[in-house]
């Protein structure tokens, strides 16, 4: 079963201030990725594993009234 970004996000105990600051991107294009209204790249979708400690495969990046 997949995880949404945000999700992903809040288990990690981070805001999205916070996230964006260690994923290196603004919190706007944070929250366009969360709302599934962007995607991240390559770089970008390697530091969200890091990060929030999922991988790639279990992430959905649509919420999930959309999914």
């Amino acid at each position: 079963m997949g995880i949404t970004l945000k999700a992903a996000r809040v288990n990690r105990n981070l805001t999205q201030d916070e996230a964006a600051s260690l994923l290196g991107i603004s919190k706007s294009t944070l929250q366009k990725y969360e709302a599934g209204k962007s995607y991240p790249d390559i770089p970008v979708l390697k530091s969200i594993e890091k990060t929030y400690r999922v991988k790639y495969s279990d992430l959905i990046f649509l919420p999930l009234e959309n999914a």
